[in-house]
């Protein structure tokens, strides 16, 4: 039995040493170049405002997969949950997208600012002084660029612990990448490191959630100052959380070809998840419906007119879209058993979901930004979603290349619970 135990433990150490996310690599650096180019294109022409506008709205939903990716470790941890340990490096390697993130930030609040924020400036005037204080760029910068980097380094202190765990049981078997590993294992206390796993979960969680409705408030609200909702935040961070999971779903279904994780990933563990993305997936329609019927029944001009722009007119079939890819394709496809458990079906519910919620926040600033009557898609739109999907291939091949993309010590966690172990 113990025989066993170790031989399996050995086989994740090596597939999760000898990842193959070549061709991430290869889709990440065409799709990357592409859309810079054309970004670029789109800048020096009559596209700029379209193309920062764009840039933005993809700013905002990488942003908000990165850090409910990381979300996914830190609710994990505080649950003790021993399902999942094959999966969560696939979920943990959305962190190297930190850096897209928070550059995308820097971005978006100083060369784009004028063609994102700029139609604000007038509104502005007619603002409390406190109000219009509150949404300066100075002090954007600081909640946005500052929140954004505190969370970002607890979360990234978080999946260092996890990876020194691992990285602890696998020493001398790590090949070429032996001495780099060694050198992060300097001074490495595996009773102080696990302590530290489970205090950093929950500072991140509440973190996670507090920042990430600054970012809804601040990404969304203020770029029309005179809407306001108080359940935007957590509409806004819980959908970035479902996003999460339904990315989480594409990496495994990847995973199991390209890290050799068929044996290990059983149809439970597909079923839990799939558990997971539909009821995060009825969440997300709870808090929007709660929003709209806030709105509706308080029947304020300040309130409605944010609402009515998105729900009739040019926009109308976008948020129809949205509504259709959110919850009503999502919800009846994962209804049953049978189609969490299938990776075709778990994958095809996953990637309809992740369009859609890339639609709700095109929803969500467009209209607020944009001088069309409706929706346009053109290169400048085409140019910032190429170049954001490119880096997130190259990020997450980075990761599968610099760390193993299993994490053994919980693998066998999942793997003797399943065993009845």
């Amino acid at each position: 039995m113990a025989a066993d135990l170790t031989a399996t433990r050995d086989r994740l150490i090596e597939k999760g040493l000898n990842a193959d996310y070549k061709v991430f690599n290869m889709i990440g650096a065409v799709l990357a170049i592409i859309g810079l180019a054309l970004f670029g294109m789109a800048l020096m022409g009559d596209g700029s405002h379209r193309a920062w506008q764009t840039f933005h709205v993809n700013w905002v939903f990488w942003t908000g997969l990165t850090g409910g990716s990381i979300a996914i470790t830190a609710v994990h941890k505080i649950a003790n949950a021993k399902w999942s340990g094959v999966l969560i490096r696939l979920s943990q390697a959305m962190s190297a997208m930190i850096p897209v993130s928070l550059i995308g930030a820097v971005l978006v609040l100083t060369v784009g600012y004028h063609d994102i924020y700029g139609h604000m400036a007038e509104e502005l005037h007619g603002l409390s002084h406190g109000k219009a204080l509150w949404l300066s760029r100075t002090w954007m910068a600081v909640r946005l660029i500052g929140g954004l980097a505190l969370l970002y380094w607890i979360g990234i202190r978080l999946i260092r612990t996890d990876i020194l765990a691992d990285l602890a049981l696998m020493k001398g078997k790590a090949g070429a990448r032996q001495a780099r590993f060694d050198k992060m294992l300097e001074g490495y206390d595996e009773a102080a490191n696990h302590t530290s796993t489970y205090k950093l979960a929950p500072i991140y969680a509440a973190t996670y959630a507090m920042v990430f409705t600054m970012v809804a408030f601040d990404g969304i609200m203020a770029l029309q100052p005179h809407w306001f909702s108080n359940l935007l935040g957590g509409w806004f961070f819980m959908g970035s959380f479902l996003g999460g999971h339904m990315l989480l779903a594409l990496m495994m279904i990847y995973a199991r070809k390209a890290v050799g994780l068929d044996e290990f990933i059983s149809a439970k563990q597909r079923h839990d998840l799939g558990k997971l993305c539909f009821g995060f997936t009825v969440f997300w329609t709870y808090l929007m419906w709660a929003q709209f019927l806030v709105i509706w029944y308080g029947n304020l001009p300040e309130e409605t007119g944010f609402v009515f722009a998105r729900l009739w007119g040019p926009w109308r079939p976008v948020g129809v879209a949205v509504f259709l890819g959110m919850f009503v394709i999502p919800f009846t496809g994962l209804l049953g058993v049978g189609p969490k458990k299938m990776p075709l079906t778990l994958g095809l519910f996953a990637t309809i979901s992740l369009c859609a919620l890339w639609l709700e926040r095109y929803l969500m600033i467009m209209p607020s930004v944009t001088a069309e009557a409706g929706p346009v898609f053109g290169l400048p739109e085409v140019g910032p979603i190429l170049l954001f999907l490119g880096l997130f291939f190259l990020c997450y091949a980075w990761f599968a290349r610099t760390y193993p993309m299993v994490s053994p010590r919980l693998a066998m966690i999942t793997l003797e619970k399943e065993r009845g172990h």
